[in-house]
Order: structure tokens, then C-alpha cells, then sequence
């Protein structure tokens, strides 16, 4: 009796584990590269409203909002390749609960550097670029807890894949 092989090795765990590290890699790099593209929205619509007078409070809430518009949509499709109608309960609202939190942190940072700064009677422009600085801080310092979240809760392998929320390879 004879055996007659394909000569192809079966793909396991261990030969899949670098190519997954290659796309959680390259994932990220787009996420990140969404993320600025999001902050430099987020940075116009601030500094406009920083630059007119405008409170922190309300500055950093309405640049918040533009940046996480841009961000849902590009990151949906860019960094983990959905497409169809966003799915409320699966994806937009835990996307919203993840972004608000990073949003909270911004707004409350910023406006604390605000309120800290206000009484040094600083001019204006020093001042629009302090608190600038702080809103940027704050999204740095969130990327990488708002990264793994949306990749673990929302978007990535854990997250609950439907047709409507995945692309057909």
C-alpha cells in the first residue's frame, strides 16, 4: 500500500501568527493615519473657534464631533474594511460610547487648561496655542486605549461580524 501526499504543508496557528502580526500592524498605521486626519479637522474647527473668542468648553466639544464624523467613516471602511450600512447597535453605538469617552477626556482637559490658563492674562494667540497644545495631548494620550477598544469591542474579530458589516473578498 502506498501514500500519496500533496507535498503541502496544512497552514496552523503557527504559520498564521506572523501574517496576523503583519495586518494588526498595518492596521494600526492606517488607524493612526485616519486618527490625524481626524485631529487636523478637529484642529481647524477648534482654532477657528478659539481664534474668535470662543470657549474652550464649546471649541473642543464642536472640533470633537467633526473629528469623530471623519474618523467613523474612515475608519470603517479603511482600517477594518466594512462596508454596507452601519449596523446601530453593533458598531455605532459602541463606536460612540469608545469615541465619547476619548471625547470626554479632550473636552475636560482642554477646558481644564483653559480655566488654569485664563487668570495669566496671557495674549490671546499664546493662549489659543496652550490650549491647542492640551487638546492635542489629550487625543495622543487616548489613541492607543481607543485603538485596542474599537479593534477588540467594535470593529475587529471580537466584534460581531454580520453581513451588512463586513466586505466580500
Amino acid at each position: 500500500m502506498s501514500t500519496v501526499t500533496n507535498g503541502v504543508q496544512p497552514r496552523t496557528a503557527e504559520t498564521r501568527a506572523p501574517e496576523r502580526g503583519r495586518r494588526g500592524w498595518a492596521r494600526l498605521a492606517r488607524a493612526a493615519a485616519s486618527s490625524v486626519a481626524a485631529t487636523v479637522l478637529s484642529q481647524v474647527v477648534l482654532l477657528a473657534i478659539l481664534a474668535t473668542g470662543g470657549v474652550p468648553a464649546l471649541a473642543s466639544t464642536l472640533a470633537w464631533a467633526a473629528g469623530a464624523v471623519l474618523n467613523f467613516v474612515v475608519t470603517r471602511r479603511w482600517v477594518w474594511g466594512r462596508t454596507g450600512r452601519p449596523r446601530v447597535r453593533r458598531e455605532l453605538l459602541p463606536y460612540l460610547a469608545v469615541i465619547g469617552l476619548g471625547g470626554l477626556a479632550s473636552i475636560g482637559l482642554t477646558t481644564l487648561a483653559g480655566a488654569l490658563l485664563t487668570p495669566l492674562d496671557l495674549p490671546h494667540p499664546l493662549w489659543v496655542a496652550l490650549v491647542d497644545g492640551a487638546y492635542v495631548a489629550s487625543y495622543a494620550l487616548v489613541f492607543v486605549v481607543k485603538f485596542a477598544l474599537l479593534d477588540r469591542l467594535v470593529f475587529g474579530r471580537g466584534a460581531a461580524r454580520t453581513r451588512a458589516t463586513t466586505s466580500r473578498s
